[in-house]
C-alpha cells in the first residue's frame, strides 16, 4: 500500500479488521466511501461514534441497549414464561427476526461469566416456566444445558432446546454428521 495516501491506507486497514473483509472489499469500500458517497461516509462515521459511545449492555439479560434495561426486558407483554438462553447478544437479533419468540432472553457467553443467582432472579421475576436453548450443537454447549439443568431442576422449569438437523435447501451432500443424525433423532410424522 506504499502508492495509497497514508489516509486512505489507513482506512483500508481499518475496513480489512472488520470481520470477513479481505484486502479486496476494504479498497473496494474505502474508494466508494471517499470519492463516491461522501455524504454515507460522514453517515457511517456518525453512527459509529453514536454506537461506540451510547450503546451498552443489558442489566438483565446481557443483550445490547441504550438503557440499562433493553426493550424486551422492558416490555411487559414479553412476560410469557418462556426464557431462551442464547450464546451471544447477536443471537438475539437473529431470532427477534424470526418474529416467532414472544419471550425474554439470556445471554450466557461462558460458564465462566455466569452469574447463577442473578439468572435464578430473572427466572423467579419473570414467572418462567420453560427454559428454551438456542445454541449450536457443541459439546461444549451440550455441557453448559446439562450444567444449568442440574442446577436450576429444583425451580420445576421445563427445559427445552431448538430444533437442530438439515437446513432448507441444502443438499444432504452437504450437513455435516452431527447435523444428519440430530436430523434423524428429531424426525417427526409427515
Amino acid at each position: 500500500m506504499k502508492s495509497y495516501p497514508e489516509n486512505f491506507a489507513k482506512l483500508v486497514e481499518s475496513l480489512e479488521k472488520l470481520p470477513s473483509i479481505g484486502r479486496k472489499s476494504a479498497t473496494r469500500l474505502a474508494y466508494f466511501l471517499a470519492f463516491e458517497d461522501k455524504f454515507s461516509a460522514l453517515s457511517l462515521a456518525h453512527n459509529i461514534e453514536c454506537c461506540v459511545q451510547q450503546l451498552r449492555i443489558c442489566e438483565e439479560c446481557g443483550g445490547i441497549s441504550n438503557d440499562f434495561l433493553c426493550s424486551i426486558c422492558s416490555d411487559n407483554t414479553r412476560n410469557n414464561g418462556e426464557l431462551c438462553i442464547v450464546a451471544n447478544p447477536r443471537e438475539i437479533f437473529l431470532l427477534e427476526e424470526s418474529g416467532e419468540f414472544l419471550g425474554k432472553y439470556f445471554v450466557i457467553e461462558s460458564l465462566e461469566k455466569l452469574d447463577l443467582k442473578h439468572l435464578e432472579k430473572i427466572i423467579q421475576k419473570n414467572h418462567t416456566k420453560e427454559m428454551i436453548f438456542a445454541f449450536s450443537p457443541t459439546l461444549g454447549n451440550e455441557s453448559v444445558m446439562l450444567y444449568l439443568e442440574d442446577k436450576l431442576e429444583y425451580l420445576g422449569l421445563q427445559f427445552t432446546k431448538i430444533a437442530q438437523g438439515v437446513p432448507t435447501g441444502v443438499s444432504l451432500e452437504n450437513i455435516d454428521q452431527l447435523s444428519i443424525i440430530r436430523a434423524l433423532q428429531s424426525r417427526v410424522k409427515i
